[in-house]
């Protein structure tokens, strides 16, 4: 990228990418319905990114204008794409910057589109995207970094989450209020608390544990945070802090994006300081 990275990315690399391995759990959608999600929330981001100046701040992402954040948002899809389009080629460590996906993308990937074409390349590159997804075989076999039914519900869960977190910044910038469908934050919620959460230590002395309820869709996570693993579970008795509230608001909130004041926390609210310090997709 060709300006500051934002503070919540990926983590690839250290942590673990499996090539051509099939995951094994997580997603509780079909395919076709994650790539629904990925062309209304795609959608959805487009509108609020052409609903003003592109110079408008990130709130989440503090160096980031909204230049930064539809130029990020279309990169991570040239990589997704092409990691499903041409699954033999190791495209997954790919994305320093557009340049290195122009061998994949030669018409998409060439440069950086200027200001007044910019939004008009977003859709091109997320219309590529799902092109890419729909056409893809059921049985595909390519590079994964989360847990997930096959590697094709891997790529289209993580894309409709990756939009639909960024569609919260793009449309908080513009004063636009966020909705979502409470089954598809539910889901979004699980990838982030089953799957992202787990890949990493926190490293702190004593085992806590957070216990997640999303009411709405009466749904429950209980992630422990250990000296050296992190674990989540969808059953437990215990917790140090409980956040009840919506899937959609818990979502947001356990992103590190605006807090949600409906969100009722019980017990020791400092875990969320250690979440918020900790809790991050870094590129590695």
């Amino acid at each position: 990228m060709s300006r500051a990275n934002p503070r919540l990315y990926y983590s690839i690399g250290a942590s673990g990418v499996a090539y051509g391995e099939l995951p094994k759990k997580g997603d509780s959608m079909e395919v076709s319905e994650y790539i629904e999600f990925v062309t209304t929330e795609g959608d959805l981001f487009a509108s609020a990114a052409d609903n003003g100046e592109l110079n408008v701040g990130i709130e989440a992402c503090p160096s980031w204008d909204m230049r930064d954040l539809v130029r990020h948002l279309g990169l991570i899809h040239l990589w997704a794409a092409a990691n499903v389009a041409i699954p033999q080629a190791d495209v997954i460590n790919d994305t320093e910057d557009l340049p290195d996906l122009a061998r994949y993308w030669p018409t998409l990937a060439e440069s950086w589109p200027d200001d007044a074409d910019l939004v008009s390349w977003y859709r091109n590159t997320h219309a590529n995207l799902v092109e890419v997804l729909e056409a893809a075989p059921a049985d595909l076999e390519c590079a994964t970094f989360l847990p997930a039914k096959s590697p094709l519900s891997m790529w289209a869960r993580r894309q409709a989450s990756e939009i639909a977190v960024h569609r919260v910044d793009a449309e908080e910038s513009r004063g636009i209020p966020s909705q979502f469908e409470p089954r598809f934050a539910g889901d979004m919620l699980d990838e982030l608390l089953s799957a992202f959460v787990p890949r990493r230590p926190i490293g702190i002395e004593s085992s806590k544990v957070l216990h997640v309820h999303a009411q709405d869709t009466n749904e429950h996570w209980y992630v422990t945070f250990g000296p050296e693993r992190t674990r989540t579970s969808r059953h437990g008795e215990r917790a140090d802090l409980t956040l009840t509230g919506t899937a959609a608001g818990l979502y947001v909130q356990l992103w590190n994006r605006t807090p949600d004041s409906s969100i009722a926390m019980i017990g020791d609210s400092t875990l969320m300081d250690l979440w918020r310090g900790n809790v991050r997709v870094r590129w590695s």
